[in-house]
């Protein structure tokens, strides 16, 4: 809970009685690899502050492709934003990549505290502008950026993650094939 409480005080200072009453709603579970924290097409209720493990955001198509989206590393939240805002059914799928621990709560308890406690509202909003920031950045890597420059970019956003999954889910997230990531790996190394 700790890793947790110091997260959302970088966001901005929570008053204690604050914490007092955001402790009681988290619990810790396990989420073992290959398993969803979030699947297509359920309406989210829960977020979770990911404290161990890797968890990727992604998308499928009716063809069964897989489009990597995001990776969630220790000291993030994970969820579905926009289905924990509009109530409307998930569009992207969480999977833990590895074992996995997160403190997870109970999404409309979290933010039915917002009234009463304006301190966790304004830790809320700077973590959605974080989550905007985030998301615009990313849309403009992928339409205004080469592949290589993208790759250096994930090198920098996840420091050391690309020895700990599999290759094809870089190549995914860069938005190129496997063979592609190859040739940019490589032509990297001869520099």
């Amino acid at each position: 809970m700790e890793t947790l409480k110091a997260f959302l005080n970088t966001l901005t200072p929570l008053r204690p009685e604050t914490w007092q009453r955001v402790e009681p709603l988290f619990s810790e579970i396990r989420l073992p690899k290959g398993q969803y924290f979030l699947e297509e097409g359920r309406r989210a209720t829960q977020i979770g502050f990911l404290t161990e493990g890797i968890i990727r955001a992604f998308y499928r198509n009716q063809a069964g492709m897989e489009y990597n989206k995001h990776f969630f590393v220790p000291n993030s939240f994970a969820g579905g934003y926009a289905s924990l805002i509009t109530g409307k059914p998930n569009q992207i799928w969480q999977q833990a990549m590895t074992n996995c621990r997160l403190l997870v709560a109970d999404f409309a308890a979290f933010s039915a505290l917002y009234d009463s406690a304006p301190d966790l509202e304004r830790a809320a909003r700077m973590l959605a502008e974080r989550f905007f920031v985030q998301k615009e950045e990313r849309e403009i890597e992928l339409v205004l950026l080469d592949a290589q420059t993208r790759y250096a970019l994930f090198q920098q956003h996840y420091p050391g993650l690309e020895q700990r999954i599999p290759q094809y889910h870089i190549a995914s997230y860069l938005g190129v094939t496997p063979t592609q990531l190859s040739r940019i790996r490589r032509k990297i190394a001869q520099r």
